[in-house]
């Protein structure tokens, strides 16, 4: 991946040298960092990543690991989903989404309705996702060993009805968090079955974890776009990208600063994806007024007014509401 290999070699070439740093080496004609292990900013030395994996993230800013996800569990969680979309169970703050296209008069019971599942934390069998222990043990790699569950997803990309709505625009996912540092956040990101470009897998911008937090707003699609789907206001469209094409049970880990979104689903198909966003228990929330992230705050407060009747909802309290531990001690979020 991105010539990690390569630069792993070197990297063992160089550590018994008493800098933390290594001075850059020419590779295949361009000059490449190389860091020592305790030099790495976004990953911790637990003994469960290579160092080729931690120079990977630290350098691309995601870190595919195959096959983490049994196709048994898989299917468990693919029949919780279907349970509810049959309405067979009520899930306490689960919130539904629908693609725009799809019309009310076009609503029936299943499937074909749904395009997304948030917040499922009081579901067991979903939410048991977030807890697996390979999971978790990745996840301990870049938040640490105290880990809140903060944000579920079940995605359920539909067909593109032609409208290009099943588009998710290019976004950095630490627009929709209030709290801090983002160097210990982490999402893992399951594929519930082969996910490839023409049913719209992930596209990321190796990298651009790098940048800050850039600003948000809906784009001006022809076709419409889904609720709460920012995406970024303005970077670099020559930036490299690459497409993550995964098979059922493969499971990526990437920065919340990571530029990422997914195409189109040009197939017939429903293409499926389970995930989780991590905090450290050590992170903070932050003001987000006055700030980028300000939309999305007022966008989030307003929804949560309407939802629950009440009129004194803070961004932060959203979160927190949500907010699970999973491993470790709640020692502050």
């Amino acid at each position: 991946m991105f010539r990690a290999a390569d630069r792993l070699k070197v990297v063992l070439n160089h550590l018994d040298r008493p800098s933390s740093f290594v001075q850059p080496s020419s590779t295949s004609g361009q000059n490449v960092a190389y860091y020592q292990p305790q030099a790495l900013r976004y990953s911790f030395d637990n003994d469960l990543l290579s160092t080729e994996q931690r120079i990977s993230y630290e350098e691309d800013g995601f870190l595919l690991i195959k096959g983490l996800v049994s196709g048994e569990d898989i299917d468990r969680f693919r029949a919780a989903f279907e349970r509810i979309c049959r309405r067979e169970v009520q899930v306490p703050g689960l919130v539904v989404m629908r693609d725009v296209s799809i019309a009310k008069s076009e609503f029936v019971p299943d499937q074909k309705a749904i395009s997304k599942l948030q917040d499922f934390q009081e579901d067991p069998e979903l939410f048991r996702y977030c807890s697996l222990p390979q999971i978790l043990n990745y996840v301990e790699c870049f938040t640490g060993p105290n880990i809140m569950a903060m944000h579920t997803m079940l995605i359920n990309k539909p067909p593109d009805t032609g409208n290009k709505t099943s588009r998710h625009p290019m976004h950095q996912d630490l627009h929709y968090f209030p709290f801090r540092p983002a160097d210990r956040i982490v999402c893992s990101w399951t594929a519930m079955e082969k996910v490839h470009r023409q049913n719209g897998c992930l596209v990321v911008l190796p990298g651009s974890h790098h940048g800050t937090l850039k600003e948000h707003d809906y784009p001006e699609w022809e076709g419409g776009i889904n609720k709460m789907y920012h995406g970024v206001r303005d970077y670099d469209p020559n930036h490299p990208r690459l497409h993550l094409e995964m098979e059922k049970g493969d499971t990526v880990f990437f920065h919340p600063l990571l530029i990422h979104g997914s195409g189109m689903n040009q197939t017939q198909g429903f293409r499926k994806a389970i995930s989780c966003h991590y905090a450290s228990a050590d992170c903070y929330y932050i003001d987000v007024r006055g700030t980028t992230q300000e939309n999305i705050g007022q966008e989030v407060k307003e929804i949560a007014a309407r939802k629950y009747a009440v009129d004194d909802v803070t961004f932060e309290d959203t979160w927190a509401v949500r907010g699970r531990l999973v491993q470790g001690d709640r020692t502050n979020l």
